[in-house]
């Protein structure tokens, strides 16, 4: 009797552990459905919401003229308004051209005289020549008069035979000096005419080169579209270029693109790929105007995908072209893509 009093509480909890067990086991199939779903859902469901900047098509940077021979600072005189639209070959910037103007006077000073110089040059290479045959022939008549002479030989006196062959080798050796050194003449007139006709065309070189400088003063546009400002660095910060500022030559001045074809370029990582397809819809939004969203397909990828020191995941760089552009979009806006489930 006391063992069966002992094992009746047991019993008791033993029915009660089964009893709140059921429950358990029955919300288990639930759990495992609600998993089952979630990874039943497609893939392009789920938004995938990409960042990037905003680029041109068709764009062109102008930068400060470069010019010839020494450099320095350019004054800057006139910059177009930012945002105006231009067509090609007008008139972007001006710098002041009075150094270079004054280069120029100086160059054609230069030239105009070393070309009178190689003017007179020539004139008297000509008449030094012109006298050099003339003492020539002049030595040749000497030696002939002096062969004549010999041929007296046999009628004159010793003394006066001897005085004719003395005579006749003078003029022969006079001829034949006269020959070899107006060959060495000649040759020295056309070296001294040739340098001043080398510097008188360097002389023409460096004119040339500050009027194409001086030309380089004028900067125009080299497509149509709008102008966009880039910054510059003015004393101590960076800021849009201003009438009289010095410039150094190769800094980016202006910035000309095409607003009526736009894209957006993004970096993707490795697991959102997946999601990428030839002509996938999308929407873009624009930090600096919320309230714009403009459509977008995606044009194209970069095969090669990199990753950031120390970072496991990988990057690549891909394209979406807008379909539609806003006048206030800008290069290098910052942007948000969000991709659109296929339909």
């Amino acid at each position: 009797m006391r063992i069966l009093a002992l094992l009746t509480p047991v019993l008791a909890v033993a029915t009660i552990s089964c009893e709140r067990a059921t429950p358990s086991s029955t919300s288990a199939p639930t759990v495992v459905s609600a998993a089952e779903n979630l990874h039943d859902q497609p893939h392009g469901q789920r938004e995938v919401r990409l960042t990037g900047t905003v680029e041109a098509i068709h764009s062109s940077k102008v930068i400060v003229p470069q010019t010839l021979g020494q450099g320095g600072q350019l004054t800057l005189t006139r910059l177009i308004p930012n945002g105006t639209h231009v067509e090609q070959g007008d008139l972007i910037a001006e710098f002041d051209p009075t150094q270079q103007i004054d280069n120029a006077l100086t160059a054609k000073g230069k030239y105009e005289d070393l070309s009178h110089q190689v003017e007179q040059k020539i004139a008297q290479n000509h008449a030094d020549q012109e006298k050099r045959i003339s003492d020539l022939t002049q030595a040749k008549g000497d030696l002939a008069k002096a062969q004549i002479e010999l041929q007296k030989a046999p009628i004159l006196a010793e003394i006066a035979r001897l005085e004719n062959e003395v005579k006749a080798d003078i003029a022969r050796q006079h001829v034949e000096s006269l020959t070899k050194s107006n060959v060495f003449h000649d040759q020295s007139d056309a070296a001294a005419l040739r340098i001043l006709e080398l510097q008188r065309d360097r002389q023409k070189v460096t004119l040339e080169r500050t009027q194409t400088n001086i030309d380089r003063m004028e900067v125009r546009a080299p497509l149509a579209g709008m102008v966009a400002q880039q910054n510059v660095w003015r004393g101590n910060s960076n800021g849009h270029a201003q009438e009289g500022d010095q410039l150094y030559r190769g800094q980016a001045l202006v910035s000309i693109f095409d607003p009526s074809q736009m894209l957006v370029r993004c970096s993707v990582g490795e697991p959102d790929g997946a999601a990428l397809t030839p002509g996938m819809r999308a929407k873009v939004y624009f930090d600096a105007y919320p309230d714009l969203a403009l459509p977008a397909h995606f044009e194209f990828a970069s095969p090669m995908a990199s990753s950031a020191l120390g970072s496991p995941v990988k990057t690549f760089s891909a394209v979406f072209r807008l379909d539609k552009t806003d006048p206030r979009l800008t290069p290098d806006l910052s942007a948000a893509v969000v991709l659109e489930p296929p339909k």
